[in-house]
């Protein structure tokens, strides 16, 4: 983990969110879609979802989860032609011990 890209990561207040999102998947989009499609948030988030809830043009998206993604932050997993992100918790609990313990 590095601390500097993770803090880089971070300073976007989308990005952020991204991650806040992401911690609590059930809050934020439509469970009962995903079960529907037998895919369930232990895979992780639709980026079109992700695309949709920020308002922010899937380009713009994907790019903030490629660094998200780089920084350690996230995990990613290609089913069929959709990529889904999830949040990788040893990575922000690594980075929670480096800020508690360091700063």
């Amino acid at each position: 983990m590095d601390p500097l890209a993770v803090h880089k990561a971070l300073a976007n207040p989308a990005r952020a969110d991204f991650l806040r999102w992401l911690k609590t998947p059930e809050r934020y989009f439509d469970e009962p879609y995903y079960r529907e499609r037998g895919v369930g948030f232990h895979i992780g988030v639709c980026v079109t979802d992700i695309q949709e809830r920020s308002g922010l043009s899937q380009s713009v998206v994907s790019g903030y989860l490629q660094i998200l993604r780089e920084a350690g932050l996230l995990v990613s997993e290609r089913v069929g032609k959709w990529t889904f992100y999830r949040r990788d918790e040893e990575t922000i609990a690594a980075f929670a011990a480096y800020v508690r313990d360091e700063l």
